[in-house]
């Protein structure tokens, strides 16, 4: 039997950096869809906010996959794809010797994705790509929820459109854009 194959289109949404955040994301099973969305009133620095939603995400995943992982966070993807390696190596540490922001966060995606083969896709972001705006808005209703639940007014515009994310989409709705394996395989259990 050959590995499941699930495709998630994600995006998040913050108010403020740092700030509340929200998260959505359309996760694709063969015919399956689901939509799901989020947020956190205490948020990590923007533009890598949305990973709590993300890691959610991964996590949920209970055995290995073929993973494809579209966003528009090029953040996000260099972060995962190639940043990460180096990282891991100067103790945490960028190239500037800086400590790297949301360390926890990038360890614990890191973790998640081990165990799958994951492809990650670049879309542009609010470019009319459905799935894309499908997963912009849960995560801006995710924000919402943060809000009415904090009872805190929405802020002005300039920033509610800050996002980060990780896209999701059904196979065989065509993407443009380009896709790339992750460098690392599953590590066994």
């Amino acid at each position: 039997m050959s590995e499941p194959h699930v495709v998630i289109h994600t995006d998040g949404a913050c108010s403020g950096n740092p700030g509340p955040g929200g998260w959505g994301a359309i996760l694709a099973f063969g015919d399956h869809e689901k939509e799901l969305k989020g947020g956190e009133a205490a948020h990590h620095q923007q533009p890598h906010g949305a990973d709590g939603g993300d890691l959610a995400r991964c996590e949920a995943l209970k055995r290995p996959c073929l993973v494809d992982i579209h966003t528009d966070s090029q953040y996000l993807r260099d972060g995962i794809m190639t940043w990460i390696n180096s990282w891991k190596r100067n103790g945490w540490r960028t190239a500037d010797k800086k400590p790297v922001k949301n360390v926890d966060l990038w360890r614990r995606l890191d973790a998640a994705l081990a165990q799958h083969r994951v492809r990650w896709h670049w879309v542009k972001g609010h470019a009319g790509h459905v799935l894309s705006e499908r997963a912009d808005q849960l995560a801006r209703d995710g924000l919402e929820e943060v809000r009415a639940s904090a009872g805190t007014k929405r802020p002005a515009a300039s920033a509610e459109r800050a996002t980060s994310n990780m896209a999701v989409r059904k196979p065989r709705i065509s993407l443009s854009g380009e896709s790339e394996m992750r460098t690392s395989e599953p590590k066994p259990h």
